[in-house]
């Protein structure tokens, strides 16, 4: 998927990561930021915090900008 800033892309990657964070940084293909992102937001549950990483993965999902583009 060709992820821009303000693409259709990255608002399609952005509802994924709020449904379930990780899940928009895995549709632009960025598994090592998808892990995270599951990660951190399984850990928060724990303690009741986990709605931030929803924000934070759904906020990086939008805003991600590939760089070096052809």
């Amino acid at each position: 998927m060709n992820a821009e800033q303000g693409s259709a892309g990255n608002v399609i990657a952005a509802i994924c990561s709020f449904l379930y964070p990780g899940l928009g940084q895995l549709v632009q293909g960025r598994p090592i930021a998808a892990l995270i992102h599951f990660l951190l937001a399984t850990v928060l549950w724990f303690i009741l915090l986990g709605w931030i990483m929803h924000i934070i993965s759904t906020l990086d999902a939008a805003w991600y900008s590939r760089r070096g583009k052809y």
